[in-house]
């Protein structure tokens, strides 16, 4: 029988080891029979490594290769580290070794040569299996990034190749199975399966909210298989606040073409989907499946791989089996970027302390979160669902991102008595990157965003933790800006015009420099109480145990648009108490979906100006030179399942309504001005702009090139086709 040995001993009575692995409990790989098991990364296959960017050079920098492989590890599921993780005790173990095994798929871009490079890692948090870094390089980095030239320089970028200039190594890596995606390029970790002490299946209740927005799927994908000999309940509704109809037992059925082409290997092909027999599912209707669900794969493994992978990185020579590390001694610093998903995934991270790694060491350095808010993922619960996501009709039932603690500032739950905060347990073990949480007008409206930076037991705005800081981008969508060259669709209106991405470019040289030699960065600017820009949303409506509130256009100050060419129901989110069961706060759900209390966390919406754009907040050229009117929330079309009365939202989609070109061609009763009141002509919206920018510039929140770019995009066309939602909507080119 094999010795165990403490981890502490380990570290006196071995202190020559041949190979020395950061985070790994002991060495491994055939250092005698007495030698406790290794735990972190013990293994990495390299599966190929080739020239990147077809060979494009990079200023200084020069060339970039590409490596692509599989890491494997393995955890001590004893390592109080671990121990945070639900199910980790009955996760599935190794039976040599009692640990418990996982691995995932890596991605690396790194200069050919390291001497040429920053020193530095870019490591991107992957969302639902996939890049999203364009905000840097202004391409989109999809999954076969590498494959070209084109990839990383695009003809009138303000940045082409803004990270491999830099000299930054990019890093991915899986994390979650994501049962939910499929496609051969999706980049996944394979997670332990939780069983009973006995090896029997677990199984346990399940919820699925599913929507198609066409007139064609036959297939939904589910998140888990149901176990044999259980029922479930399918019910429709076409809006939010009608009441849900249940579909007739033979009307429905599990089981699909090759389960709707998932590629998962949490549930086998063919088990965890559902077709409606004989007929397509209803455009933009809401179907709900409440079922019995087995076999729930221990999510929370995913961010112990994260924290093991980047250890790795930072400080191994090489794994257990001597494959050097691709990076080895050139990491002085580890910053992540991650969009939606994958912000509140390290909002969570942090939480849980995963920023400690298993020899006591700092993690990332640095935390760059986009359109997270002040949400989780719901990673860390017995068969979680971390591919959905909370809108003010999308997933909006019972969730579980929208759970205490929302801030990084330690506050104390009104509602349950609880003190906590996102910073509480790396303060403790001195182990809190530097965090920048940038969020949207989305956030605002759709996911009670305020949680983040307002307190909701006192209603005051919290004082930033020395390590975060908080920005949000006047009323942008979730995501980037959007074209008015398309006709609307699922939404009543154009999306968002204001593009975050300069501002992110801007802010990442400012959390490089915060990480790199302690440079301050700008204050956070965010709605605030104190300041008058931040309105209380009503806890007093009809629909609040749906999720489900409104504003007035009065309160926020939203001008009086006509209706022949808007709506406006201040639809807003209501941030719900769930009940989840008696063993929510061991990771297990009971009640799912959660079961609505009567009580509710306060939350605010930032308030407005006279065009109809945000006051607080980072206002770029967008809002502060304004061709009409953004917001972060936005209205679901009739066509597609959305309400008469405005009680559905279109998800993550902002919206924009254009100013008339002129007052001759006004709509009677539009209160905003036309372009040419506002500028006169082109030439003075173009110095407009460039003024604009040139003042975020001097602010730190842009950078030159960007700066420069507003300029030239405010000389090119402005076009604004028809929208068919609103026949007298304005149209133009200007």
């Amino acid at each position: 029988m094999r010795k165990q040995i403490s981890r502490s001993s380990l570290l006196r009575t071995l202190p020559a080891c041949m190979v020395v692995v950061a985070g790994l409990a002991g060495c491994g790989g055939g250092s005698g029979g007495d030698a406790a098991p290794a735990t972190g990364i013990t293994k990495i296959e390299v599966n190929s490594q080739a020239s990147a960017f077809g060979g494009t050079a990079f200023g200084a920098v020069g060339t970039y290769e590409k490596i692509v492989g599989t890491a494997f590890g393995q955890l001590d599921p004893n390592d109080p580290k671990n121990q945070v993780i639900t199910d980790i005790t009955l996760a599935k173990k190794d039976p040599a070794t009692g640990m418990v095994p996982y691995s995932f798929d890596f991605y690396i871009l790194k200069p050919t040569n390291l001497a040429n490079g920053a020193h530095k890692v870019f490591y991107e948090g992957l969302n639902r299996g996939a890049k999203q870094f364009a905000s840097f390089n202004s391409s989109g980095g999809g999954n076969t990034v590498g494959a070209a030239a084109a990839d990383a320089t695009v003809a009138g970028a303000a940045y082409p190749g803004f990270l491999m200039n830099n000299g930054y190594t990019l890093v991915w890596s899986g994390w979650d199975a994501e049962p939910m995606t499929g496609g051969s390029n999706v980049m996944r970790a394979n997670l332990p399966i939780a069983v009973n002490p006995d090896g029997s299946p677990i199984t346990g209740p399940s919820y699925e909210y599913l929507v198609a927005d066409n007139a064609t799927t036959t297939c939904q994908t589910t998140y888990y298989s149901p176990a044999p000999n259980t029922s479930a309940t399918l019910t429709a509704r076409k809006s939010m606040t009608d009441t849900p109809v249940v579909v007739p037992a033979a009307g429905w059925s599990w089981g699909g073409a090759n389960s709707c082409g998932n590629t998962s290997a949490i549930s086998p092909p063919g088990t965890n989907s559902i077709s409606l027999n004989g007929a397509a599912f209803q455009p933009g209707w809401i179907y709900e499946l409440t079922y019995t669900a087995m076999n729930p794969y221990v999510a929370g493994v995913g961010m112990a791989a994260m924290r093991d992978f980047v250890s790795f990185l930072k400080n191994a020579k090489a794994d257990t089996a001597g494959t050097a590390n691709p990076v080895a001694g050139d990491v002085k610093s580890v910053a992540s970027w991650n969009l939606s998903q994958p912000g509140r995934l390290m909002n969570d991270f942090v939480w849980l302390g995963f920023n400690q790694d298993l020899g006591g060491k700092k993690v990332f350095d640095g935390v760059f979160n986009w359109i997270n808010g002040g949400d989780g993922l719901g990673i860390n619960y017995r068969f979680a669902q971390v591919g959905r996501t909370e809108r003010n009709r999308q997933h909006h039932i019972g969730q579980l991102e929208g759970v205490f603690p929302f801030s990084y500032t330690t506050t104390v739950d009104p509602l349950t008595g609880k003190t906590d905060g996102r910073d509480v347990r790396c303060t403790a073990t001195g182990t809190c990157p530097n965090v920048m949480n940038v969020f949207s007008g989305n956030e605002m409206w759709v996911k009670a965003g305020s949680l983040l930076t307002i307190d909701p037991a006192t209603g005051k705005d919290l004082p930033d933790v020395p390590n975060v800081r908080n920005y949000y981008i006047a009323s942008a969508q979730h995501g980037n800006a959007s074209s008015t060259t398309s006709a609307p669709t699922t939404c009543t209106q154009f999306g968002s015009q204001v593009d975050p991405n300069p501002v992110m470019r801007a802010l990442w040289v400012a959390l490089d420099n915060w990480i790199s030699n302690g440079a301050a960065p700008p204050a956070s600017a965010v709605a605030s109480v104190a300041a008058g820009t931040a309105i209380p949303v009503p806890l007093n409506g009809p629909n609040q145990d749906l999720g489900i509130g409104a504003v007035t256009a009065a309160a926020i100050g939203y001008p009086d648009i006509p209706s022949s060419i808007n709506q406006f129901s201040g639809l807003v989110t209501v941030r719900n108490f769930w009940n989840f069961g008696p063993r929510f706060n061991q990771g297990i759900l009971d009640n799912i979906p959660g079961i609505p209390t009567g009580k509710y966390y306060a939350n605010y919406v930032p308030k407005v100006d006279a065009n109809g754009n945000d006051i607080p907040g980072i206002r770029t050229p967008d809002v502060t030179a304004p061709l009409g009117s953004s917001s972060g929330w936005a209205l679901r079309s009739t066509n597609f399942g959305g309400s008469t009365n405005g009680t559905d939202g279109c998800e993550s989609a902002g919206q924009f309504v254009p100013f008339a070109l002129n007052d001759a061609s006004k709509v009677p009763g539009d209160p905003r001005p036309s372009l040419t009141t506002l500028y006169t002509d082109k030439n003075g919206f173009v110095a407009a702009r460039t003024a604009a920018a040139q003042a975020m510039l001097a602010q730190g929140l842009l950078l030159p090139n960007d700066a420069a770019k507003y300029a030239t995009n405010a000389a090119g066309t402005f076009t604004v086709v028809p929208n068919p939602n609103y026949p007298q909507a304005y149209n133009y080119k200007w």
